[in-house]
């Protein structure tokens, strides 16, 4: 199993993601981060599962939400970049790289 590593930015995504979604229906925000930690257990046990989508950048997409784990592999860790809505512009997790 690899080292998993969110970075703080990641991490704040998570959480506007989360409040924005329990400001929809209570609930939704917890629905929103259990699909991430799934998504999270896949990236750790396999990595390269996911296609590079920018040099050495690969993207998992979460269940039911249209957002994407961004993260980089670097020897025998994955370091999560950011947790973004697809629609969003790359240019918020590249600088990120």
């Amino acid at each position: 199993m690899w080292t998993l590593i969110v970075r703080p930015e990641a991490e704040r995504d998570m959480a506007e993601a989360y409040d924005w979604y329990e400001r929809q229906r209570p609930g939704l925000g917890e629905d929103f981060l259990l699909r991430v930690e799934a998504g999270l257990d896949s990236i750790r046990n396999d990595p390269h599962l996911c296609a590079n989508i920018y040099l050495h950048v690969k993207r998992k997409l979460i269940r039911r939400f249209p957002y994407g784990l961004f993260y980089v592999i670097a020897e025998e860790r994955v370091s999560v970049l950011a947790v973004m809505h697809a629609k969003r512009h790359p240019r918020h997790w590249l600088d990120r790289n």
